[in-house]
């Protein structure tokens, strides 16, 4: 399986890998099939522009046991994601992750959505 520069970059030198022990939220994310687990860490700040104060992930870190591309997603989502308000964060779509890495292999496309599903858990869990 041929993987890309830059998918091969984030796999063997992750970005934001680690764990904020005093995180806003936590969502986790598993593939059954593939075993794939990521759990990400987000820490959100206030941020005023204007008149107008809106959410944005001040900090991201992630945990994940799973192959070279599931690693390099999780690396490439939380580099996307830091600084980003969280309006802007909610239309990240898998293609934007795959396009980021330069492609996955199709066998490995389900990656890109185990790091939007953790997000998408942490983010649920910050509006409760």
């Amino acid at each position: 399986m041929l993987y890309t520069k830059e998918v091969m970059k984030h796999f063997q030198h992750p970005h934001n890998q680690g764990v904020i022990k005093d995180a806003d939220s936590v969502g986790e994310a598993g593939n059954p099939v593939c075993g794939d687990v990521m759990k990400i860490y987000l820490k959100i700040v206030d941020k005023k522009t204007g008149s107008k104060t809106k959410k944005v992930i001040k900090d991201v870190k992630f945990e994940t046991l799973g192959c070279a591309a599931a690693i390099a997603v999780s690396s490439a989502l939380t580099d996307k994601i830091k600084g980003m308000e969280i309006e802007k964060v909610l239309k990240i779509q898998k293609d934007d992750i795959i396009k980021d890495l330069g492609g996955l292999p199709p066998a490995k496309i389900h990656c890109s959505m185990l790091g939007l599903e953790a997000l998408d858990e942490a983010l649920k869990e910050y509006k409760k």
